[in-house]
């Protein structure tokens, strides 16, 4: 499949649903559907279980969060089995060792020192799983298509969280937090059954050994490259720091916090469907400085306390900017050789899932010190100033494109 992704693209000629059509895209996607929202009412289930026993609000942050920091060790560690021979057979294997972790949180009198533990491991099995699964993305829709594909992901990913959340309190109130884990490991079930059934191998990758020199070796290449290392930063940092603005809704608005939530899901949702299906990916190029400036700026109106409604229409607006992610991803992609496409999206994807949960306890710990209004727009400030300050190198990383000669190994600089 072509790495370049430099040279303007005619608009999707397929749909949503045309793409769906695609027999191993479709299981791809329902199993990332399900594991999603076992994910989602796993941790509400956890977190529920954890503050009943506690009382902690720390102890039950770190149990429905904990396993975002999981993530990165991922990602340093084993990342380099999402580009092995057999990806298939990983992805599987993986999915298998979900299903334990999470049947095992169904165990009724189960110690809290052992969940926690649980969670760290499932964390870092699932940062491998993101990994493979978007390694074998790659390879299964046309290079013109993937951000098509990556948009319905992430569309559905922000959905079924807000939908999980939602289905897991009303659940909570008629079931016990065991019985949910019962669903949650049905559910992750139902995504190995897909999985197995319906993703085929890969026989035409080359044969590496994954292990942790490979990792190493291939995310010391990764951070080496300014260009590479820049459309890190730009994914990881400024979508970090806002969500670490929206985990002070609560702190700063109690009776409107949903209604800001609600806005900023709405938003991410509207921005990731017209920035993937309505923008060809040279206008996605051309738009992604504004959109990641739209994804800060309006939350520098938390500073002067204007209404409500007018703080929810930024909040939507701003959340509109996430789907910069889209254009970055491709980018990412365009200068990723093809042999190690899967640990690249597995470390990018772990990178950004931990730097919200960094974003959220940098949010927290100022706000015990500041008003969250104030934290709020100083966030936002500095996601902004990340943004401009690191705009020449992104600028940068287009001229440099993965050449034939390159694809076989990972580049040497």
């Amino acid at each position: 499949m072509p790495s370049d992704l430099s040279k303007p693209a005619a608009p999707p000629a397929t749909g949503y649903l045309a793409l769906l059509r695609n027999r191993e895209f479709a299981g791809l996607y329902a199993s990332f559907t399900l594991t999603v929202a076992a994910n989602t009412l796993s941790g509400f289930a956890l977190g529920t279980l954890v503050h009943h026993r506690t009382g902690s609000p720390f102890l039950t942050a770190v149990s429905m969060y904990g396993a975002t920091f999981a993530a990165v060790l991922g990602a340093l560690t084993l990342m380099s089995v999402a580009d092995g021979s057999r990806p298939r057979r990983t992805l599987v294997m993986l999915q298998c060792a979900a299903l334990v972790g999470v049947a095992a949180q169904a165990v009724p009198g189960l110690p809290l020192a052992a969940r926690f533990g649980l969670l760290l491991v499932l964390g870092f099995f699932q940062s491998l799983g993101t990994g493979t699964r978007m390694g074998l993305l790659t390879e299964a829709v046309p290079t013109a298509t993937y951000a098509l594909a990556r948009s319905l992901m992430n569309i559905t990913s922000g959905g079924m969280a807000v939908l999980g959340y939602a289905v897991g309190a009303v659940l909570l109130r008629y079931l016990s937090p065991q019985e949910v884990f019962v669903i949650a490991a049905v559910l992750t079930a139902l995504g190995l059954g897909v999985v197995a059934t319906t993703v085929r191998e890969r026989s035409i990758r080359l044969t590496r050994r994954p292990g942790l020199r490979q990792t190493w070796a291939t995310n010391t290449a990764l951070f080496s490259d300014t260009g590479r290392r820049a459309l890190l930063v730009n994914l990881w940092v400024p979508n970090g720091l806002i969500v670490g603005c929206e985990a002070l809704f609560i702190s700063y608005a109690p009776d409107h916090a949903g209604a800001f939530l609600a806005a900023g899901s709405a938003g991410m949702l509207l921005g990731d469907l017209a920035v993937g299906r309505l923008l060809t990916a040279d206008q996605r190029r051309r738009h992604a400085f504004a959109l990641r400036l739209l994804l800060a700026a309006p939350f520098v109106l938390f500073a002067v306390h204007p209404p409500v409604p007018v703080l929810m229409a930024a909040v939507f607006l701003s959340s509109a900017g996430f789907a910069a992610t889209l254009p970055l991803q491709e980018q990412l992609l365009a200068l990723t050789p093809d042999p190690v496409r899967g640990q690249v999206q597995g470390v990018e994807s772990a990178g950004r899932m931990t730097w919200q949960g960094i974003g959220a306890a940098i949010a927290g710990g100022l706000a015990q010190h500041f008003t969250p209004g104030t934290v709020i727009a100083a966030l936002a400030a500095v996601s902004v100033a990340v943004t401009v300050s690191s705009r020449p190198c992104v600028a940068r990383a287009r001229a440099v494109r993965v050449g034939p000669a390159d694809r076989s190994a990972p580049p040497s600089r």
